[in-house]
Order: C-alpha cells, then sequence, then structure tokens
C-alpha cells in the first residue's frame, strides 16, 4: 500500500535559556575591525548559548516537545531520523541511536542523516516523506535537528553568526499535522565540498577554528552558481506539481544575515517571508535547524491552502526547494 499524502507537524522548538547579546560576545574584541563591523551588521542581535549542554541534549528537549503536543509517546515512533551535528560529541560513537535511548524511542527504524550541511534537513525530510509514501509499516516519522557551535567562536566569516537551539518534527501519513509534503527537489555539486572546514586531527578542539578556504569563491562564483541552481529546481518544482511561481507567497529561506535576505529578494524577484527574519534577529544561524524553526513559525501566518515554498542551501554546496501546503 502507497501512502500518497504526507504530513508535517507539530513542530517543536526547544531553545537553551542562556541568551547572549552578539555585541557583549567576548570574541567581539579578538576580531579585526572590519570582522568586527560585519558581524554586527548582520542584523543578528541575541544569540542562545548551550554551554555544557551537548547536541543530544537539545535534540531530546525538541523531540520530547514535538511527541507531547502531538499526544503520542516515543514507543510510537516507527522512523527516527537525526540531522546529526558536524562535530559529533565523540568519534566512532553513535549520537543517532543515544537520541534513540534518551527519549525512548526503543523500537524506531533509526539513522542519522548529515553531511549536507545546512541542507542535511531537507535530505531528512525527503527520506521521511519516502519512507511514510513507500512502506504502510512507517505511519509516524520523527526528524530531529540540533545545533550547538563546534568551536569557541560564534563568528563565520564571511557568513554568519551562530546560534544554539534544536527542533523537531512528526511526519506521518495519517492526518492532522500543520503542512502537506508536497514536493522537493535537491541538488548537489562536490567541487565546493571543503570550502568551509575545521582541520582538527591535530588540533585540541578549544583551538579549533572554521576557516572558508576561498572567500572569493564563497561571495561570488557560489553565489551566482546557487542563484543559476534556484531558478531551475523552483521553476521544475512548481511546473510539475501545476503552482504558478506568484502563488506560493513570501518565501522561507535560512537565516544567515539581512545582506543573505535582501540578496535573494534582489536575485529571485521574491519576498523573504518576516518570520526568517524575526528568527535571524533572536537566534542566529541555526544550521539546519532554521527551515524547521521558519515553517513552524510560518504555520501561524498562513491559511488553510496556502502553499509555503521554502528554500534551503548550503556551502558544501547543496540546494533544495521543497513545496508544502497549510491544511
Amino acid at each position: 500500500m502507497v501512502n500518497e499524502q504526507v504530513r508535517l507537524g507539530p513542530v517543536a522548538t526547544w531553545f537553551p535559556a542562556t541568551a547572549a547579546r552578539v555585541a557583549t560576545l567576548a570574541e567581539m574584541d579578538e576580531l579585526p575591525a572590519h570582522r568586527r563591523e560585519h558581524a554586527l551588521a548582520l542584523g543578528i542581535e541575541t544569540v542562545r548559548t548551550a554551554d555544557e549542554l551537548s547536541e543530544v541534549d537539545l535534540a531530546a528537549a525538541a523531540a520530547a516537545s514535538a511527541l507531547a503536543e502531538a499526544g503520542l509517546e516515543a514507543t510510537d515512533v516507527d522512523a527516527l531520523l537525526f540531522v546529526t551535528g558536524r562535530a559529533p560529541q565523540y568519534l566512532l560513537a553513535s549520537e543517532t541511536t543515544r537520541l534513540q535511548h534518551r527519549i525512548g524511542a526503543t523500537r524506531a527504524f533509526t539513522t542519522g542523516v548529515g553531511d549536507l550541511g545546512c541542507v542535511s534537513v531537507s535530505a531528512a525530510l525527503a527520506l521521511a516523506a519516502a519512507l511514510v509514501r513507500a512502506d504502510a509499516g512507517y505511519r509516524t516519522v520523527l526528524v530531529v535537528a540540533a545545533a550547538k557551535t563546534p568551536t569557541r567562536n560564534r563568528y563565520r566569516a564571511p557568513m554568519t553568526l551562530l546560534g544554539d537551539g534544536a527542533a523537531a518534527l512528526l511526519v506521518t501519513a495519517t492526518g492532522g499535522g500543520q503542512w502537506e509534503f508536497v514536493d522537493q527537489i535537491l541538488r548537489s555539486d562536490g567541487k565546493y565540498a571543503d570550502l568551509f572546514r575545521i582541520d582538527y586531527r591535530e588540533t585540541p578542539s578549544d583551538a579549533w577554528i572554521e576557516e572558508c578556504s576561498d572567500e572569493s569563491t564563497y561571495s561570488f562564483r557560489l553565489a551566482v552558481e546557487s542563484k543559476k541552481r534556484f531558478d531551475v529546481i523552483i521553476a521544475e518544482l512548481l511546473e510539475r506539481n501545476g503552482v504558478r511561481a506568484g502563488a506560493v507567497g513570501p518565501i522561507l529561506m535560512q537565516n544567515l544575515s539581512g545582506g543573505a535576505f535582501a540578496f535573494w529578494e534582489e536575485a529571485l524577484d521574491a519576498t523573504i517571508d518576516e518570520v526568517c527574519r524575526r528568527n535571524l534577529t533572536t537566534y542566529g544561524h541555526l544550521g539546519s535547524v532554521d527551515m524547521l524553526v521558519n515553517l513552524g513559525a510560518a504555520a501561524d501566518t498562513r491559511t488553510s491552502g496556502a502553499y509555503a515554498l521554502l528554500l534551503n542551501s548550503s556551502p558544501v554546496a547543496a540546494w533544495s526547494a521543497a513545496l508544502m501546503r497549510r491544511v
């Protein structure tokens, strides 16, 4: 039996209680003047700081919140997909099964989804939808993503500033939820695989520095290629689903900077949803968590039947366009 319709939601978010104003972060005083000026001009006012909490701690809290909101027990989950971080607590250990154990999802098919940077959450949604559509044994899939900055510095030059937090959502074939998952296209290009990286093997973790190997490639070549990619996959996505470009409303994107929003509004001749700007200001960039946070917030602003177009990208490089419909 094939389940044609896939529902998403509820989306639950969880953030550490401790917040820090960007202007007061200790690292601001260590940055060169032009970097400090850029960091303070990103449009990010505060970030949440996880301190001693691990990504699994954050993920478990978000997962518990999503299950409670849905009225489900962890043992009701048929599959658990964890969008893993880029710097696991231990090498050779399993962050994904640690999360499974923490929340008690004892009978769930469990796997991690990662290695595409911010677009990893898009890959997780594709896998979740495929499971629900293809196999009647997967009625409830829990997708969880967590973000904790991997270095002591939150400023990621020349792109954004990182915050900590987590989000989880249910992907089901049983009705309910906030959104219908209509369709998604995901593409990647390995020539940018290590554009951003941390050389960690010979370096203590306290000294890790995330570096961009070629800032001009990120700022110009990748930006141009990203526009070309989005032009193609957005048109393909909307055409094959019979949806006009003007029917999707403000676009949802990842939260990098106010400048990035302005760039994409001009490049795509579209409006970025205001929820993205609000979340950027309050939480900073949360990697894969961004898309779930924005999708959850947008549920309060879209009427039944309204579409949402989600655009996600990563400097690894990967791009995705997803079409959702409010239920």
